[in-house]
Order: C-alpha cells, then structure tokens, then sequence
C-alpha cells in the first residue's frame, strides 16, 4: 500500500496539507463536505502537490515538515 502526502488549494487561496493512501478519493472527499473540518467551508479544492512513499511514519513526518513550512517556502515545494 502506498501512503502519500498532498497539498490541495482551498477556494480562497489557502492550503492545506494532508495525508491518505488513495489521493483521488481524498479530493472527493474533500470537495463534497465530507474532508477536513478546515476545508468544508473553502470547497471547491484543487490538487496541487503529491508526494509517494512505501510506508506510513515516513508519509506522516513528511506531512508534519510541509506543515511547519512558510507560506512561501510551500509555494517554492508547488513550483510557483
């Protein structure tokens, strides 16, 4: 089973950064009110940023290190 750690961008410009083993299915989630507390009043989401790896604690410390980052050094990770 692959785990990922994705950023998605909210409707009003914000992003949230997440974990999952099926991405697809997340961003659903998340677009029809049922993901993140965070994000049910900032739909429609869009995927902006993915990143694979073979097991869980590697994908959630990853996931806790694009928390922490500034805005800006996020938007360097989503190449803008």
């Amino acid at each position: 089973m692959s785990h990922h750690v994705y950023v998605i961008e909210c409707s009003d410009g914000s992003l949230y950064t997440g974990y999952t083993t099926d991405v697809d299915r997340r961003v659903r989630e998340h677009n029809a009110g049922e993901g993140a507390k965070y994000t049910r009043g900032r739909t429609p989401v869009e995927l902006r940023y993915v990143e694979t790896f073979a097991d869980k604690g590697a994908a959630l410390s990853r996931e806790h290190a694009i928390k922490r980052l500034s805005r800006a050094a996020k938007e360097s990770l989503l190449g803008e």
